[in-house]
This record gives structure tokens, C-alpha cells and sequence, in this order.
């Protein structure tokens, strides 16, 4: 087993939502939940014992795309930009986990979920109207992050 290096999502994917105008920045957030719900796919399939769990996690990640959508509805414009944006995104996402098994890589994902609860918590800053909601979305997070690491101990 390879040490797990766990990075700085925030920093790792900064040169791409830094790319992003403020109004954009919650749908390109969106969008990269809906690519770890494919990664939780994945997972699904290559950790078949905990498929049933990690389809769960994937439902959770649409969830807070839905949510962040309903909440932040993306302008066209936006959506244009953050489509021409994610693949890059996801690439640089998905290379974080290219050289850990898939236990490993769920190891990994249990820190980001945490990282991305607290995503969430910081746009409190820029829509306190919205806070409940946000807190919702990181509770949302936190629930695959304990589920990860349940099955992970």
C-alpha cells in the first residue's frame, strides 16, 4: 500500500475556480460534485461489497449539485464558461488519484468530502442569506465523509 498523500483541494484546483466569476463560482462547484459522483461509481464497481453504500455516497453528490443549482441557477453564459472549464478540472481532480488502489482512493475522498463541507461554509461569507442551506450541503458531505470512513477502519 502507497502512503496517501492527501492534497489541498481548495489549492489544487484553485487555477481553475479562481478562472471563475464570482456568480459562476457556486455552479462550477456544482459540477465537480457530479464528477465525484462518478468517481463514487466507480468505486461502486471496483468495491462491489460496498456498492449498495457507495451508490448512496453518488446520490449524495448529485444531491448537492441539485441543490446548489436550484440555489445558484447558472446563466447560460455561466454555464458555457463552467463546461468549457470542468474537463480540465476534473483531470486535475482525477490525477490526484491515479496511483492509489481504490481503498486508497476513498481515503483520499473521505478528506475531500470533509474539505468540501467546508467549501460550502466559506460562500456563508459572500450569501449569509442562503446559510442554512450551505449548512445543509456540508452536512450532506460529512454523511459520505463518515460513511468512507466507517468502511474504511
Amino acid at each position: 500500500m502507497n502512503a496517501v498523500t492527501i492534497p489541498n483541494f481548495g489549492e489544487l484546483l484553485a487555477e481553475h475556480l479562481d478562472a471563475m466569476p464570482p456568480e459562476a463560482y457556486p455552479y462550477m462547484l456544482s459540477q465537480l460534485e457530479r464528477t465525484a459522483a462518478d468517481r463514487y461509481r466507480g468505486w461502486a464497481d471496483a468495491v462491489p461489497e460496498h456498492r449498495a453504500g457507495l451508490l448512496e455516497c453518488a446520490a449524495r453528490e448529485d444531491e448537492i449539485a441539485d441543490r446548489v443549482e436550484a440555489l445558484f441557477p447558472p446563466s447560460e453564459a455561466h454555464r458555457a464558461l463552467v463546461k468549457t472549464a470542468i474537463p480540465a478540472a476534473r483531470d486535475t481532480y482525477y490525477q490526484v488519484f491515479s496511483e492509489y488502489s481504490p481503498i486508497e482512493q476513498m481515503t483520499i475522498q473521505a478528506n475531500a468530502e470533509r474539505q468540501g463541507a467546508g467549501a460550502w461554509q466559506n460562500l456563508k461569507q459572500a450569501y449569509p442569506e442562503l446559510g442554512e442551506q450551505l449548512d445543509e450541503l456540508s452536512a450532506i458531505e460529512l454523511q459520505s465523509a463518515d460513511y468512507l470512513d466507517a468502511i474504511l477502519a
